[in-house]
């Protein structure tokens, strides 16, 4: 059962590192269409979705201590 949730919680960081990628990519996009106002928002989703992802990575950490 450990094993399986020490799975889970990478494949969930992974797709949080993923998501924020793609949110970075699409404020880029929007900053140089000069459409700054979403990109703002886009750029704090990815910003979100990193943080989230460390997270993830911090529990797989203290549970092997």
């Amino acid at each position: 059962m450990k094993k399986k949730d020490d799975k889970t919680n990478k494949i969930v960081s992974m797709l949080n590192y993923f998501s924020s990628v793609c949110f970075y990519i699409v404020a880029i996009i929007n900053f140089i269409n000069d459409n700054s106002s979403t990109g703002v928002i886009y750029l704090c989703l990815g910003s979100t979705f990193l943080c989230l992802g460390s997270v993830y990575l911090n529990k797989d950490k203290e549970k092997k201590k």
